[in-house]
């Protein structure tokens, strides 16, 4: 990222968007999860000295005391890919050192967010835990990678999350597809809605539509009103109603 930022870089890179709660909610994990990802950690145990973990996504300063957004664009598609590494079972403190390799091989920040980690990231892991051979940090490398035909390509699960991801002509994320729901196309567009999450078919942002039915308004009317399948908002439902049991 050099020279001057356009509006579009602006908006992914640069302007808050999201609250680490509204994070957190876009991908499905604990806020606790999100909140240490985007501002590190620091834990004592009695006579030991105190761990540490430095973020891991992007943020910016924030009143986030007073549920201020803290959290750009560029952050939330970072965090996608965590999401997708704690799907998997793997402890990110032992991925941490293998974050570091991918962004110095790759040359590039944000690289969580970037096409190169899709299309060159699990060739770098695969020669980063070769060589570390048994130690823990490579076991754990070895958990997002396979060789298929001779090629070494991301897990089924990173495939996926990845492939949610859609960028911009910069190579870095301006599109996800949030992970969630197995019918509706939920997005997350910073151009569209002030990157809140919208359903693909009718561009209707989701918390608008669902407030609509818990005001009490039939579903079949909510979607012919906002012009979303009846479907999407049932699949809709059903995330938020997971959220809130």
């Amino acid at each position: 990222m050099t020279g001057r930022l356009s509006s579009l870089d602006s908006l992914r890179f640069s302007v808050p968007l999201y609250t680490l709660a509204e994070a957190a909610r876009c991908l499905d994990v604990p806020t606790s999860t999100f909140a240490t990802w985007a501002r590190g950690y620091e834990r004592r145990s009695p006579g030991r000295p105190p761990v540490t973990g430095a973020p891991v996504v992007t943020a910016v300063p924030g009143d986030e005391a007073e549920g201020g957004a803290v959290v750009p664009f560029i952050g939330l598609a970072e965090g996608l890919v965590l999401a997708a590494v704690r799907r998997m079972g793997v402890p990110l403190q032992r991925v941490r050192p293998a974050l570091q390799v991918l962004t110095k091989e790759l040359g590039l920040e944000h690289v969580l967010a970037s096409r190169a980690l899709y299309t060159d990231g699990a060739e770098v892991l695969y020669d980063y835990a070769e060589s570390k051979g048994a130690s823990p940090e490579a076991l754990s490398a070895r958990q997002l990678v396979v060789v298929r035909h001779g090629q070494r390509v991301f897990t089924e699960v990173v495939q996926d999350y990845l492939h949610r991801v859609e960028y911009a002509a910069d190579g870095y994320a301006r599109l996800i597809h949030l992970p969630q729901y197995r019918h509706a196309d939920v997005l997350v567009d910073p151009t569209r809605s002030f990157g809140q999450p919208i359903f693909r078919h009718g561009g209707a942002r989701v918390a608008d539509a669902l407030q609509r039915f818990w005001t009490g308004e039939e579903l079949e009317s909510v979607a012919q009103e906002f012009g979303v399948p009846v479907s999407d908002l049932e699949d809709a439902l059903r995330v938020a109603s997971r959220r809130a049991a």
